[in-house]
């Protein structure tokens, strides 16, 4: 990991930088899979996973029967905490109900909102190198509570095990059917983007796309925005900022970095510390923690692309976070009060030494479904406004078409709209 220590506001920008893959090349490539999915439907998702996950189909939809076979095969305890983390991420986004509003702006005229679900939705589960279950909660659990009628899952067939013919990890599979996901499809990257945004023989198309991924899934959904379907956000490669102080734990620092840096090699990790003797413990603790991963090799690979930096106090501290503008948020002091009050800009935040990023990512309740790269800067994450749209009534009396009606006709004809004037001056001559 490169060290700044106290660097200047001329640096700030190479410190905030990601990783990146180049861009014109990753655009070429995924608008072409994307126009071979749209033209040949499952024929080209099939061809492609074969590619790519390096597996032949002979269907993409998983079957009920392969849906009772994963339940046999995860653990009760794996089982139960699921369940528990989705009671969690139920009752936190149910407290999200928007209540329906009615004013009346002035005698006569009355205004509503209400809130309505999307009715198709698609969910894409990432798998490539780990069996997200975690965001199928994450995803489903508000589409459900919203009311969304069809929910649809498309998650990698990467899945191999000796013991069970089935190409998708079963507790992705458990985690479906409790959320209540309506079907699921072994379709994975950008060919699942696709087939989502323009629908095939047997994937629905969706009207909203949902869901985290690499750099050509995140380049997928933004390419399909432009036109076929509407996407949560640009959600790509994980990252994490944990701002720290000499009452931080360097143990608790390096785990919530290594956590974020194990999920892939495109991730990223920055540390922002006011102590200079808590750079060197983390370092240390890095490398004993890196030791014992299981995905070490990634999470090593990371960490190139990451940083630690010294700065002189905790207001230039926020100022750099706020700029950096994180996914994930930790606030590692003891004052983490204060500092949480200057939070602008920022997917999720974890406050105090207890309060580790795993947390939000499992159990505690929040989506961790979130904006990376710096689009927590204009984009919320995942709740369940996501899956609702905020729909307006309008209904005027004749004392409302007297009331606002001359209004109305002097600022459509400052507008040179003639027949919106007329609308009004006919119903003012009713009236």
């Amino acid at each position: 990991m490169k060290i700044y220590n106290y660097p200047g506001k001329e640096e700030w920008a190479e410190i905030v930088r990601r990783p990146h893959l180049d861009n014109a090349k990753l655009q070429e490539t995924v608008s072409g899979v994307l126009a071979d999915v749209r033209q040949r439907g499952d024929e080209a998702v099939k061809e492609y996973e074969e590619r790519f996950d390096h597996i032949s189909l002979d269907s993409l939809a998983v079957s009920e029967e392969e849906m009772a076979e994963a339940e046999s095969l995860v653990s009760l305890e794996l089982k139960e905490s699921i369940v528990l983390a989705h009671s969690n991420i139920r009752k936190f986004h149910e407290a999200q109900f928007f209540n329906p509003i009615k004013v009346e702006t002035t005698p006569g005229v009355i205004c509503s909102q209400r809130s309505i679900p999307i009715e198709k939705v698609g969910l894409y589960v990432p798998g490539g190198t780990a069996p997200l279950f975690s965001t199928v909660l994450m995803l489903a659990t508000p589409a459900k509570i919203a009311g969304c009628r069809e929910i649809v899952l498309c998650t990698p067939p990467t899945y191999r095990d000796e013991n069970t013919k089935l190409t998708i990890h079963p507790a992705i599979l458990v985690a479906a059917r409790i959320a209540g996901v309506s079907k699921i499809f072994k379709a994975g990257g950008v060919q699942a983007i696709g087939a989502m945004a323009y629908g095939t023989e047997n994937i629905p198309k969706v009207y909203k796309i949902f869901g985290p991924g690499n750099q050509y899934v995140m380049a997928a959904k933004q390419q399909v925005s432009l036109g076929d379907v509407a996407i949560d956000m640009p959600a790509g490669p994980s990252e994490v900022c944990v701002i720290a102080d000499e009452t931080s734990v360097p143990s608790f620092v390096a785990a919530d970095l290594l956590s974020q840096a194990e999920h892939g090699i495109d991730s990223q990790v920055l540390l922002i510390t006011t102590c200079e003797e808590m750079i060197k413990k983390v370092e240390h603790e890095l490398q004993q923690q890196l030791e014992a991963l299981s995905r070490k090799d990634i999470a090593a690979q990371a960490l190139e692309n990451s940083r630690l930096v010294l700065v002189k106090d905790k207001e230039e501290a926020m100022q750099l976070s706020n700029l950096y503008a994180p996914e994930h948020l930790i606030l590692a002091t003891d004052d983490w009060l204060p500092l949480a009050d200057k939070v602008v800009n920022a997917g999720s935040v974890f406050l105090g030494k207890y309060a580790c990023e795993s947390a939000g990512d499992y159990a505690s309740g929040t989506n961790h479904t979130l904006p990376t790269h710096g689009y927590a800067t204009a984009y919320s994450g995942v709740n369940l406004d996501s899956y609702c749209r905020k729909v307006t009534f309008q209904m005027l009396t004749e004392e409302g078409v007297k009331k606002i009606g001359p209004a109305v006709e002097r600022m459509a004809e400052a507008e040179q709209l003639q027949a919106h004037k007329n609308a009004m001056t006919l119903r003012l001559k009713e009236v």
